[in-house]
Parts: structure tokens; C-alpha cells; sequence
């Protein structure tokens, strides 16, 4: 059995284990992790370079399924902004998507900068189309209590198809260090 069928399976064995244990709360998964773990099943794994936290791993593999995915309001409904910049948000996911859709569903690596507690910069590696994309993603909220998000400030389509000319050719070859 190849890994992604394996995978699969071993996401419907989980569901049908906690379904089987009389409802999602009474066995401590909820429906947004059951949601992570379908997504997790239905997507190529996220090569990962440095230290990411475990939410900012996340918000940004949520990031990359939801561009490989081609939903433009998903990818918005991570935005860490999106009521005080809604048509900046609404332009950088459509950017994002177009330009990144095809590379985001085959292999892709993160490479996640610096020391996370609170903010993240992030460069993904786009391996079958060669391409990059950097951004940053946060703790949102006045005390970090809205969660992880993505800063999508970028409507214009050249901007968000670029990548900062410091970007290393291959993950880590900065040793996950923002350059000074």
C-alpha cells in the first residue's frame, strides 16, 4: 500500500474510532481537528526546515492545502486582517492562488525563520514549479487569544508572486536565520 492510500486509511480507521466512541467531545477530538486530519490525509506532506511552533507549522499548512486547494475564501479565512484590509485580503488570495495553485499541490518545503513564540516568517519552497513565496504569520488578538494567522498584504500580483531577493535557492540555506 503506497503512503498517501495508507494515509487515507489510517484517517478513516481515527474517524471511525471516535465516531465508535459515542460523539466528539466525549473522546477529546473536536471537529477542527478531525478537519486538520482529513486535510492531512488529502494532501502531500509539508517538508518542514527550522523551528516552527506547532501552531505556526500549522496556520501554514493550512496556508499551502488551501492554495493547492484553489478556494479563495479559505485561503482569506486565514488572514490575520481580513475586516480592516478586506479587499487587500480578497486581491493577495486570488494573487496567491494563481500563482502558487499548481506548485502547492506537489511537493513542498517550509522553511520557517527565527524564533516563533509569536511571529514567523516563513519562506515555502514550491519544488515542481521551482518557485518561492515568503510571508509572515502571528498570533492575532490583543493577548495572542485569535489564534495563528497569515498577513495577505500583497494585491498586487506582481508582488505577490515574487520572492524577497535573500531567499536561499534550497530550505535551510540561511540556516533558518533572517539575514542582518
Amino acid at each position: 500500500m503506497s503512503a498517501r492510500p495508507r494515509t487515507a486509511f489510517l484517517v478513516r480507521v481515527a474517524l471511525v474510532s471516535v465516531l465508535a466512541c459515542g460523539g466528539l467531545t466525549a473522546c477529546g477530538a473536536d471537529e477542527e481537528d478531525l478537519l486538520y486530519a482529513t486535510d492531512y490525509a488529502n494532501h502531500e506532506p509539508l517538508g518542514v526546515v527550522g523551528y516552527p511552533t506547532s501552531e505556526s507549522l500549522r496556520i501554514t499548512q493550512q496556508l499551502v492545502w488551501r492554495l493547492a486547494d484553489g478556494k479563495a475564501e479559505e485561503v482569506e479565512g486565514l488572514a490575520a486582517d481580513p475586516d480592516e484590509a478586506r479587499g487587500d485580503v480578497e486581491r493577495t488570495a486570488r494573487n496567491w492562488i494563481r500563482s502558487f495553485h499548481e506548485g502547492a499541490k506537489g511537493k513542498v518545503t517550509a522553511d520557517f525563520y527565527d524564533e516563533g513564540s509569536v511571529r514567523q516568517l516563513v519562506v515555502v519552497y514550491f519544488h515542481d514549479t521551482g518557485q518561492t513565496k515568503s510571508f509572515t504569520v502571528h498570533l492575532t488578538g490583543m493577548a495572542g487569544e485569535d489564534g495563528w494567522r497569515v498577513t495577505m498584504r500583497e494585491p498586487d500580483p506582481k508582488q505577490a508572486s515574487s520572492a524577497p531577493d535573500w531567499v536561499p535557492r534550497t530550505p535551510g540555506g540561511l540556516g533558518s536565520k533572517t539575514p542582518h
